[in-house]
């Protein structure tokens, strides 16, 4: 499905209302919703409105996982073999955290259980391998100058130095997964 509208807050709205009858058709536990887009799509807002409307749903942010500035595949990569893997089998998830401060993995480990419904999001993480995982996918896809200043404002000047550095990184992931095509769903946000 393929959509847009005309507010960022009215856009993600009506999407999160179309992925969550979607999630309600699956007829499998855990059910597990996969959401990629570029920095500042509006991902986490998103896992988060669909865990609201849910009622409750374990959300796994690939934030949590990847292994610094240069990491993108790394941690997607990770996110489906330690995450995604284990829960399609009906087991725990788990991984070690990275450490964005001291820019080093931390020994806390973090884990998911298979949930009723597991929502695992963050850029990178929409490949064939991982939508044959998942139940549902979602990609969103925003104007690079709104995606910016949204990353810029949620992280500041901790990200200002590192946004072309993880961009060339997404390209390199779209170039090589087309994620809009594996995606069930396509959002298109202001």
């Amino acid at each position: 499905m393929r959509s847009s509208a005309e507010s960022l807050g009215d856009a993600l709205a009506a999407a999160a209302d179309e992925v969550v009858r979607a999630v309600a058709e699956v007829r499998r536990v855990p059910a597990i919703v996969v959401i990629d887009g570029r920095s500042g799509a509006g991902k986490s807002t998103f896992a988060d409105m669909i865990a609201a409307l849910l009622g409750g749903a374990a959300i796994v942010r690939l934030d949590d996982i990847y292994p610094g500035w240069d990491g993108l595949q790394a941690g997607a990569d990770t996110a489906r073999e330690r995450v995604l893997a284990p829960l399609r089998q009906g087991e725990q998830g788990s991984w070690l955290t990275w450490d964005w401060s001291s820019d080093r993995q931390s020994d806390r480990v973090q884990s998911v259980a298979p949930a009723p419904v597991v929502i695992v999001e963050g850029a990178g993480i929409l490949t064939p391998e991982s939508a044959e995982l998942a139940d549902v996918t979602v990609w969103l896809d925003a104007p690079r100058g709104a995606r910016r200043a949204r990353a810029l404002h949620r992280d500041g000047e901790t990200y200002r130095p590192h946004w072309e550095r993880w961009e060339r990184q997404e390209d390199a992931h779209l170039r090589e997964h087309d994620p809009a095509r594996i995606a069930r769903f396509v959002f298109r946000l202001p």
